[in-house]
């Protein structure tokens, strides 16, 4: 009689793919793109990883355009809470 262990290695999620349908088609052209690669597991990963690095690359630039609009929205108030004329005078420090 077998005994199998009663948990998993893991509690971690794991994914069941099927090479069919646009899996297949995304794999061949990976193929296409990286010939060098020797199975369908390694550029299933490849994908992954340019997935990834997109998907920063868009964070990223989505983080320095709300920075820039932030700045740019302070730099509009800014003539309502500082009075430059009296910055530049010796009013100021007075």
């Amino acid at each position: 009689m077998l005994h199998y262990p009663v948990t998993v290695p893991t509690t971690r999620p794991r994914y069941t793919l099927t090479d069919v349908g646009e899996l297949t088609e995304m794999l061949d052209l990976a193929a296409r793109r990286w010939p060098e690669e020797a199975g369908r597991k390694e550029l299933l990963m490849r994908l992954a990883a340019v997935g990834r690095d997109v998907v920063a690359q868009d964070l990223a630039e989505a983080a320095r355009e709300g920075r820039r609009e932030r700045q740019r929205a302070a730099l509009e108030r800014l003539p309502a809470l500082v009075d430059a004329d009296v910055l530049l005078s010796d009013a100021a420090w007075r």
